[in-house]
């Protein structure tokens, strides 16, 4: 899917429901999301089977974090459902810039958790891009992946360097 399909479901979803709420969202659709405290290897994964949409994910992992995998797997909801069907998609990995489907799902993601009006007020306010990460209370990574892809869709902001295609691998954040 090119960069303005995914921009528009994404916040056809924040539209709809009136939240970016991660968890929220997931419930409005119909996809049932499971804490799994055995998922230790694995931050979240995604599964479609007998018409059923499910979202396990690790409860391991801090606020911040939970909400991203579960931005990300609802990514994969939207976007690669026919893909998810008999293993499901399985997530070590979220910030994988080389595989497509991975990219793709993390750009919604960007998009669904990142308002790019809040985001462009507080670059406009001298906050940097840590800061403003820390501020929207996501990881700078899909920080940066929101401002690839808006630039993608027209709107000119400097990327000053590229996601780290390995966080989410070392991530405890």
């Amino acid at each position: 899917m090119n960069s303005q399909g995914i921009y528009t479901q994404a916040n056809a979803l924040v539209r709809q429901f009136h939240t970016n709420d991660p968890i929220m969202i997931a419930e409005s659709i119909g996809v049932i999301v499971r804490d799994v405290p055995e998922l230790t290897d694995l931050l979240g994964m995604y599964s479609y089977k007998w018409r059923k949409r499910m979202i396990l994910m690790n409860p391991n992992v801090n606020e911040t974090l939970y909400r991203m995998v579960l931005g990300h797997e609802l990514g994969h909801d939207q976007l690669h459902r026919v893909l998810a069907g008999g293993e499901g998609l399985r997530e070590f990995e979220l910030f994988d810039m080389n595989d497509m489907v991975e990219y793709e799902a993390n750009a919604f993601n960007a998009h669904l958790l990142i308002d790019e009006d809040e985001m462009d007020d507080l670059f406009r306010d001298g906050y940097d891009l840590a800061e403003t990460a820390k501020m929207l209370n996501v990881n700078i990574n899909l920080l940066l992946i929101k401002i690839r892809e808006m630039n993608k869709l027209g709107m000119n902001l400097k990327l000053p360097y590229q996601p780290d295609a390995r966080f989410f691998r070392h991530t405890s954040e």
